[in-house]
């Protein structure tokens, strides 16, 4: 039906509006093949971007046609009929017997004005069409249902236990969790396809410390991995916390220092947990985990006591390099305020 439409559309109407077509989806899916690395668009690009020179060039020979009429010449059924041809022949006697002035020309100027005004017309419509349909995406919301990142909680915020209050410029686990889930938190992880599934926060004090210890906590879940962070607000520093995990089951220790802070690196497995909804509501015993790997970075400078754990792992065992530890605490660090002098 619109391949009818447009073989009804003037010659000077159609291959305008198929040139301005062609070449806008053309450059659009060419970029777009870039963008993606897609080869199948790139090919679809080069088919419309071809399909679009051969429509040029025929525009340039009606154009050259119309200027040098010959009996020969046609131009997608724009030839000069013989008629035509024959009418020059005949008119002469007719003149002369009624006295006219000489003869008109075959192609007069304003039918050429009128060829241009139409083909300059649809350019320029279309060209105006095409310009819409492009930056629309940009300003129309998205219909796709493509999964959106999971977003911290805005909900109201619940009462800070007794422990943040006596704490001098405790970070809460809201604002552990807006420093966490980052836009770019999957491609420092290594997986810059994914996106976060859920995000959560809590503001809970440290265990077997009675509530006297701010420990808030964050967590992002990915298809691949979880990432975990806390802030414990106790009065041990990173060099005793090292000393005492070189008598548990702590593997790959390794000291290092980040953002001029002391760090330790260190792998656990975590703990395995299975619960029955059913009937009794029995759970499993606790197994162990996967491995996990984590950053412990001390508060402040100067080491005077809490620290900060970057954790990672995922159901399958495998765990990212230890730079995308690195490089998260260099986004996450930055945001929790520096522990001081009491």
């Amino acid at each position: 039906m619109l391949g009818f439409l447009l073989r009804l559309l003037p010659f000077w109407v159609r291959e305008p509006l198929l040139i301005a077509v062609g070449s806008v989806l053309g450059v659009r899916i060419m970029y777009l093949a870039v963008r993606d690395h897609d080869r199948v668009a790139a090919g679809l690009g080069v088919v419309f971007l071809v399909f679009t020179a051969i429509r040029v060039h025929a525009v340039i020979r009606a154009l050259r046609a119309r200027r040098n009429p010959s009996p020969t010449t046609s131009a997608d059924g724009a030839a000069v009929d013989a008629a035509a041809q024959r009418q020059p022949q005949a008119q002469p006697q007719a003149q002369t017997q009624a006295g006219t002035g000489p003869r008109p020309s075959p192609d007069t100027p304003e039918k050429e004005h009128n060829a241009w005004g139409q083909a300059v017309a649809a350019v320029v419509v279309f060209g105006a069409l095409a310009a819409v349909l492009w930056a629309a995406p940009r300003f129309m919301p998205s219909d796709d249902n493509a999964p959106q990142p999971a977003s911290c909680s805005g909900g109201t915020h619940e009462e800070l236990p007794k422990a943040y209050k006596d704490t001098p410029q405790p970070v809460t686990g809201e604002a552990l969790c807006k420093a966490l889930n980052r836009p770019d938190l999957a491609k420092l992880l290594g997986t810059p396809g994914e996106t976060a599934t859920t995000a959560s926060s809590t503001n809970n004090t440290a265990p077997l410390t009675d509530g006297k210890v701010a420990q808030p906590e964050t967590e992002v879940t990915f298809d691949t991995y979880t990432v975990n962070v806390s802030a414990t607000y106790n009065e041990l520093t990173t060099d005793q916390y090292v000393k005492l995990m070189k008598f548990g089951d702590e593997k790959d220790i390794k000291t290092l220092t980040v953002l001029g802070r002391p760090a330790v690196l260190s792998s656990d497995h975590t703990m395995k947990l299975e619960i029955n909804l059913g009937s009794g509501g029995s759970g499993g015993p606790v197994e162990q985990g996967p491995l996990a790997r984590t950053l412990t970075v001390a508060l402040d400078r100067n080491d005077r006591g809490g620290y900060c754990d970057i954790t990672v792992w995922s159901t399958s065992g495998a765990l990212p390099n230890d730079s995308a530890l690195l490089n998260i605490a260099e986004k996450v660090l930055p945001r929790i305020p520096e522990r001081t002098v009491r």
